[in-house]
């Protein structure tokens, strides 16, 4: 028998929720958006009427603009919208126990088991919940249904707001494979440029496409794409409240003022690794490798990411590899906006293990006490706060010395 999932997914979730607050503006174009003045000022979400204006996420508020003279701009409050989160999420486990979240705004639902005790009919559920949410929190969600959840989830984005997609064993060939091989869950930027090489440009090109050759091209993720395509995921919905471990962690941020060489680049990657190693930790995870994406003042960006041996934990150790890819990518006389930084492949610390030569003794050592070094720190942290304690190569504002004024005096214009 067909497994019976649901993706669900708030419309406009974070402007939504602000305009419970704003009834007023629901007829106007709204978007929701970061600080100008310390320049996070790009869109994180906006209402229907802004879309038609092609306001989209991630630009930056005077791209919005641009477009959208009259956009309302709402600043963002995300305690809020957690505590919504939380509250749909127990909603649906009113219905099944089986509620995996896919980010603050998405979550699947395994409702094979349950669906008996409600109609029988996944169709005519779906709707009910959509009219639970609406009437309970004011917002509406968008409803995928289908036999698998790579399916489910492009049934919630085929239609919105505000509307149920069944995606069946019988439709989804005229549904799914006319879509954009880009509409497919996990086909990044990378896969769809070497999609494009070949000529595949839609779900049902890469459905056509020969299997073991994908996997020649992209390994195992071009064979589970191409699974994905045909229809063959098999994936579960974990069980609400489940842990389950990241597959990266990653912090980026823009600086309020430019970095300018390297020492204040490096102050910056610092801060940044500092923030991910003692994620990791907390998540009991090490990392294989690490990502850096360096962002110009002109939005331009470039990445590269690098393997790591041994696996790390260790903020000095991110810093080292992420600053030896931004000497081989980075002119360091250029000015730098963003950074974010990433650990990537990761392992539980557990089955790390030391994977030292046998010419490392002293090395090993070293690290242990580094270890220590940055679990004390997280023991300071988690009693008096995050910025109780910092690297001292880390800054919190790297740059803000060389735009601080001088004593008695101001910066000159």
């Amino acid at each position: 028998m067909d497994r019976v999932i649901f993706h669900c997914d708030l419309n406009s979730f974070y402007a939504s929720v602000e305009l419970l607050s704003h009834p007023e503006l629901r007829h106007l174009p709204v978007a929701v958006c970061g600080d100008p003045a310390s320049r996070h000022g790009i869109i994180l979400a906006k209402n229907e009427p802004a879309k038609v204006f092609r306001v989209k996420t991630a630009e930056t508020i005077w791209q919005a603009k641009r477009k959208c003279p009259n956009l309302v701009l709402l600043p963002a409050h995300h305690g809020l919208y957690r505590d919504f989160s939380r509250k749909v999420n127990s909603l649906y486990q009113e219905y099944t126990d089986l509620v995996e979240p896919f980010g603050i705004d998405e979550s699947w639902l395994d409702v094979t088991g349950t669906l008996h005790l409600f109609g029988g009919d996944g169709a005519a559920l779906a709707n009910r919940l959509r009219d639970e949410v609406r009437s309970r929190f004011g917002l509406t969600i968008s409803v995928g249904v289908s036999f698998n959840k790579v399916f489910a989830k492009l049934g919630s984005d085929y239609k919105k707001p505000d509307a149920t997609t069944v995606i069946t064993r019988e439709n989804f060939r005229k549904l799914v494979w006319p879509l954009p091989v880009t509409d497919l869950l996990y086909v990044g930027r990378a896969a769809a440029q070497v999609f494009q090489q070949f000529g595949v440009r839609t779900i049902g090109d890469l459905a056509a496409f020969d299997r073991a050759q994908l996997f020649q091209i992209l390994g195992k993720n071009g064979a589970q794409l191409h699974d994905f395509a045909c229809g063959q995921d098999r994936s579960p919905v974990a069980p609400a409240g489940q842990y389950t471990p990241p597959k990266s962690i990653g912090n980026g941020y823009t600086f309020p003022n430019d970095l300018q060489g390297r020492a204040e680049i490096k102050a910056g990657v610092a801060q940044l690794a500092d923030q991910v190693a003692g994620r990791l930790r907390r998540h009991r995870m090490k990392c294989q490798g690490i990502s850096l994406a360096i962002r110009d003042p002109n939005f331009r960006d470039i990445s590269r990411q690098t393997r790591l041996d041994p696996p790390t934990d260790l903020a000095r150790e991110l810093t080292q590899a992420a600053m030896e890819l931004a000497d081989s990518c980075w002119n360091m006389a250029s000015p730098v906006r963003a950074l974010t930084v990433t650990a990537i492949y990761l392992i539980p610390a557990d089955e790390a293990g030391a994977q030292l030569d046998l010419f490392s003794a002293g090395q090993d050592a070293k690290r242990r006490r580094l270890e220590r070094l940055e679990n004390t720190m997280d023991v300071i942290r988690a009693k008096y706060g995050p910025g109780a304690i910092a690297p001292a190569s880390a800054p919190r504002d790297p740059g803000q010395e060389r735009h601080a004024p001088p004593p008695g005096g101001s910066l000159p214009l």
